[in-house]
């Protein structure tokens, strides 16, 4: 009966079934094994010469340039406060969002540069960059963020103006006579 067994064990070996006490190593091919470790390790920050973490947001026409460095939580929007550039309360909470999500409000100075569209575009931006910003300096921060739809490029843009009508879709007013 003990012959019975290991023919069956041997069997079952050949048969390409892993044995009851191999390892990862033992299954896998070399090569496999070794990605297999480093996919597992946690990403490395990507860091500039000077500490500091970059990346660009995009919302409408607007497009932000964003670098973030550890810091008292300061925010600047083109050189000026963002309290004064962003005076309305509500582009200044869409800003925070995702700093207040990843729970890092008062961590990191902000420093940006916003061209193009109105000022709801350009907060849109500013998230969106800031968003990836954290992510490039704390990989661990994706999961966060990308649950929290911050990390997502908002694709809406003006619809274009057509020929023959007044906007993107609206009519010139019909007139019977």
């Amino acid at each position: 009966m003990a012959a019975e067994e290991t023919e069956t064990k041997t069997a079952e070996t050949e048969s390409g079934a892993p044995e009851a006490g191999a390892t990862l190593a033992d299954v896998m091919p070399e090569g496999v094994v070794e990605t297999a470790e480093a996919e597992a390790a946690p990403p490395e920050p990507k860091l500039d010469a000077h500490g500091r973490s970059y990346a660009t947001g995009k919302r409408k026409n607007a497009v932000a340039r964003v670098w973030i460095q550890p810091g008292s939580g300061r925010i600047t929007v083109n050189g000026r406060a963002f309290e004064t550039y962003f005076a309305r309360p509500v582009l200044r909470m869409i800003i925070n969002q995702p700093l207040e999500a990843a729970g890092r409000s008062d961590q990191y100075d902000v420093v940006c540069s916003v061209t193009g569209g109105g000022l709801s575009g350009q907060a849109g931006a500013v998230r969106h960059g800031l968003s990836k910003a954290l992510t490039f300096y704390e990989p661990g921060l994706r999961p966060v963020l990308k649950k929290g739809g911050f990390l997502t490029r908002d694709s809406r843009v003006v619809e274009r103006k057509k020929y023959g009508k007044r906007k993107a879709r609206r009519s010139f007013q019909f007139s019977k006579r």
